[in-house]
């Protein structure tokens, strides 16, 4: 009866989207870890630019405190903060702060929880290099859940699904340049490579997404969980929480510098927005609309 209840009351709080972007099939959510900002001028990365390029961007969107890994995939796609959701620490596997409000999965309502409900047909899927994203999203309300070994093989599994599934809603989690900030350090000639290496995947993706035929009616979503400094992250420095957010497809304006405010949460509500979803008024993100041609 609490779950139901819960689920009632959420249910009774959800907002109408303004709009749907009229064409639009597909999104692909992109997320690579450990990405700052800082790096996109910096590294060989023609794949991230031509994105740039073709659409809209920002340098300067910022994580959530702390800047750190679970705290910020659950803000990216829980359209909240850490206060709200309660995922507060670098490797969290359940909330360290009761959150909010749950739904019907137990969890705090995120826009898989959002497709499920509204659009209930969707093909959807999570496809992650780093084991704790797997925390991170209702598995129940998704169709393909698949946690792999290197990034690599998780951009062949990506490829194959949008080839094979052609999910109106994806999200691709790619564990570097993270684990060389890591070991070896950040603004250093190493990590730049391994983001050019990344940049390889990302064409990858880019292309798969052209061959299953779905680069017309789809938007992509590229953008970080934060930055890093030294050997580190979860601090408040801007190296650390200033992250890159870019969008491009149908209906995004290209070559466009979005200078309004971007935080990581209001990636979930421009997905909600993207697809006309309603969303939840304990979301706190906003949709980045500067994004999108009028």
């Amino acid at each position: 009866m609490k779950r139901a209840g819960l689920f009632l009351m959420l249910s009774c709080c959800f907002v109408a989207a303004h709009a749907q972007v009229k064409g639009v099939k597909h999104v692909i959510l992109i997320g690579m870890d450990g990405l700052g900002a800082y790096a996109m001028q910096k590294a060989e990365n023609p794949n991230m630019k031509q994105l740039m390029a073709e659409g809209s961007w920002s340098l300067t969107a910022r994580s959530v405190l702390p800047s750190s890994s679970a705290v910020n995939w659950a803000s990216m796609t829980m359209g909240a903060g850490p206060e709200l959701h309660g995922f507060t620490e670098w490797g969290s596997k359940k909330p360290e702060v009761e959150s909010r409000e749950l739904d019907q999965y137990g969890l705090f309502p995120s826009i898989f929880t959002l497709l499920r409900e509204q659009r209930p047909q969707s093909e959807t899927g999570v496809i992650y290099s780093w084991e704790g994203i797997g925390y991170l999203f209702p598995k129940q309300a998704v169709n393909k859940d698949q946690h792999c070994p290197n990034d690599t093989a998780t951009v062949d599994a990506a490829v194959a699904y949008l080839k094979e599934k052609k999910p109106d809603f994806l999200f691709i989690h790619l564990n570097e340049p993270d684990g060389v900030g890591h070991s070896l350090g950040h603004d250093i000639p190493v990590y730049y490579e391994q983001v050019g290496r990344n940049d390889v995947l990302l064409g990858r993706i880019l292309q798969a997404v052209k061959d299953a035929g779905m680069w017309d009616n789809s938007i992509i979503i590229f953008s970080s969980d934060h930055g890093g400094i030294n050997k580190g992250h979860g601090g408040k420095t801007m190296a650390e929480i200033q992250i890159p957010w870019i969008i491009r497809g149908k209906g995004v304006k290209a070559n466009n510098e979005v200078k309004e405010s971007i935080v990581t949460y209001d990636t979930a509500a421009t997905i909600a927005y993207i697809f006309g979803l309603r969303t939840p008024r304990v979301w706190t993100g906003r949709p980045v609309k500067e994004a999108f041609s009028k």
